[in-house]
């Protein structure tokens, strides 16, 4: 059985190891690397990133970081790149290729059939004497003193590297892009942050089943209304316009300091200028109001006209906060 100490150990050495590899990239940022985001920046086609082994594993990463935020791009595995997916290379893409050692046989077999289409090409390597740092229009260093694995084989600084510097491009892409929030959200419409910038209130409104009641209803009425529409409260509504609410709390309240109901009608007990909002106002302002207000209820109205009941469970529902 291995100690405890022994395992916390070597995860910090581990861990170490691995951002002081990423630290010394810094040294390594220049001229080449501004040009490479300068001729992705001004490209005409996409950026196609490829490599072979663990660098084609975060070459994916790479990829999926840059679709998302503004930069079109695809992968393209080294060994099947020399089996016919070559055709996937258009005239006017960026290529980057990545790899460690620069000398495996797929790159030296791929390299001078990129050069020979016209296509600009970047690498990302840790070796810049290699054949693949020589053979590149530019060369952007991911050298590292060693891996973090104990007998120094399996990629583990230097595959961070790699990470840590298609994550430079990445974000440099952004900045001269004026990438915004609602940017971002466009390309993840299904995450949180997607649903909290692109949902509106209406998208998350179940208008038939909106709780109402009269002025004049009693609260049997009230208390019904507000049980069986199961959102906490109910709009009082007079003429189609909302001129109260009435919450399950103040139902409770009402109790606390009433010996007798049987004279009461909702009118009597609701709670008037209610916080509201319009159906087409994003759910982001919703959740903004509710935090603000510390309410879990804000009533939807139109133009006047009364739409139903947003409740803060919905929102949570959605994973939004």
């Amino acid at each position: 059985m291995i100690p405890k100490e022994t395992i916390l150990a070597s995860a910090k050495k581990t861990i170490l190891s691995e951002s002081e590899a990423i630290a010394k990239l810094v040294d390594f940022v220049n001229d080449d690397f501004v040009k490479t985001v300068e001729i992705i920046y001004n490209a005409t086609g996409r950026l196609v990133v490829t490599g072979i082994g663990k660098s084609a594993i975060i070459a994916q990463k790479i990829v999926a970081t840059l679709n998302s935020t503004g930069t079109p791009s695809l992968f393209l595995h080294a060994s099947e790149a020399i089996h016919g997916d070559l055709g996937m290379v258009q005239p006017g893409d960026v290529v980057i290729c990545i790899s460690k050692s620069g000398n495996s046989p797929e790159i030296k077999v791929l390299v001078p059939l990129l050069k020979r289409f016209g296509n600009k090409l970047v690498a990302i390597t840790g070796n810049t004497t290699s054949f693949l740092g020589k053979e590149a229009h530019y060369v952007l260093n991911t050298y590292v003193d060693s891996e973090a694995c104990p007998i120094n084989l399996a990629p583990t600084n230097s595959t961070t590297a790699q990470l840590v510097m298609g994550d430079a491009i990445a974000v440099c892409l952004m900045q001269m892009r004026n990438f915004t929030a609602e940017d971002f959200a466009k390309y993840h419409p299904g995450g949180a942050l997607g649903k909290k910038l692109l949902l509106r209130v209406g998208d998350m409104l179940d208008t038939t089943h909106k709780p109402i009641v009269a002025p004049d209803s009693n609260i049997k009425t009230v208390i019904v209304e507000i049980s069986e529409k199961r959102l906490g409260v109910t709009a009082v509504v007079d003429n189609n316009k909302v001129i109260g609410i009435i919450t399950d709390g103040d139902i409770r309240r009402m109790l606390n300091k009433t010996e007798s109901i049987s004279g009461l009608v909702a009118q009597d007990i609701m709670t008037v200028n209610p916080k509201m909002i319009k159906s087409t106002d994003m759910v982001s302002d919703a959740l903004n109001i509710l935090e603000d207000f510390s309410i879990t209820q804000l009533v939807v109205v139109d133009n006047g006209e009364y739409k139903g009941v947003l409740h803060l469970h919905d929102i949570l529902k959605e994973g939004i906060v």
